[in-house]
């Protein structure tokens, strides 16, 4: 037993190499307009999900994040199961704080902490 639990996947990120086309794209698919559009992220709440469009990110797939109520538990928990911390915490803005680690096998999995 680990000492966190998740609240789910909420969000999950995509590369994008261009938002002004990629926008339009996941707009016919969501069918809702983003909720946030800046240069460096757009996003979308779909059904109870943020979808989040990420240009010149690094990520070369989409990356699934479980949303957690303590961050640093989580990646303790993670860590000594086997993962690989690849992204430590750090705060996006408004107190979110997002992370990543690495599964045994290499694919990379997401933490997001609101506080």
């Amino acid at each position: 037993m680990t000492s966190s639990t998740t609240q789910g996947i909420k969000t999950v990120l995509h590369p994008v190499t261009d938002l002004e086309k990629a926008k339009p794209v996941y707009t016919a698919l969501l069918g809702v307009e983003p909720m946030a559009d800046a240069p460096y992220y757009v996003g979308y709440e779909a059904a109870g999900q943020q979808i989040g469009l990420v240009p010149n990110s690094g990520m070369t797939s989409p990356v699934a994040h479980w949303h957690v109520d303590d961050i640093e538990a989580k990646l303790a928990d993670v860590t000594a199961a086997g993962g690989t911390l690849k992204d430590a915490p750090r705060d996006v803005g408004g107190g979110r704080l997002v992370a990543s680690f690495t599964d045994p096998d290499g694919n990379v999995l997401g933490l997001i902490q609101d506080r």
